[in-house]
């Protein structure tokens, strides 16, 4: 069992959100510099480019940056202000990075989705690997809210526990 009240979680989700929609915004700044700058328009990218544009400009620094907080700092700036902390069964750094590739899964994949779908023009593969991501996502939000130990897939996987501090 788990005590932590709800409104914790909410708080620690809402202020994660947050950063990682700044870290966004600054490299949609840094982007459309490039853009701008030094290609002097808009250049055309494949499917595959703008894949692996996604997840090496978005996804990978956000995993990284998560894991690190997770591993050195025992939970994200988040946990940290809801009064949060991670805890592992035997603490590691590919237990963090596990854990937040798990977490963050469902954003690589509402990525995956809506790129094959800009692509073609929404086909079924692309609206089910979208919605996968979507349903995944909702399975680790309500297993983080409503299980009695408040642990996600992701938890369970590489065996870490959010607790109160």
């Amino acid at each position: 069992m788990n005590n932590i009240p709800i409104k914790n979680r909410l708080i620690e989700l809402l202020v994660d959100y947050l950063i990682i929609i700044v870290y966004l915004v600054l490299l949609l700044i840094v982007d459309l510099g490039i853009i701008l700058f030094i290609f002097k328009g808009m250049p055309k990218y494949t499917e595959m480019q703008a894949q692996l544009i996604a997840t090496f400009t978005s996804v990978i620094p956000i995993i990284l940056i998560f894991s690190y907080l997770d591993y050195f700092k025992n939970g994200s700036i988040g946990k940290r202000v809801s009064g949060l902390k991670l805890t592992y069964t035997n603490q590691r750094f590919s237990s963090s990075l596990l854990r937040n590739i798990i977490k963050f899964l469902p954003w690589q994949l509402g990525h995956v989705g809506v790129i094959h779908g800009i692509y073609s023009d929404f086909d079924m593969t692309a609206i089910m690997i979208a919605s996968s991501g979507t349903f995944l996502g909702l399975v680790l939000l309500f297993m983080g809210l409503f299980r009695k130990d408040k642990r996600h897939l992701g938890d369970l996987i590489a065996g870490t526990k959010v607790v109160l501090q």
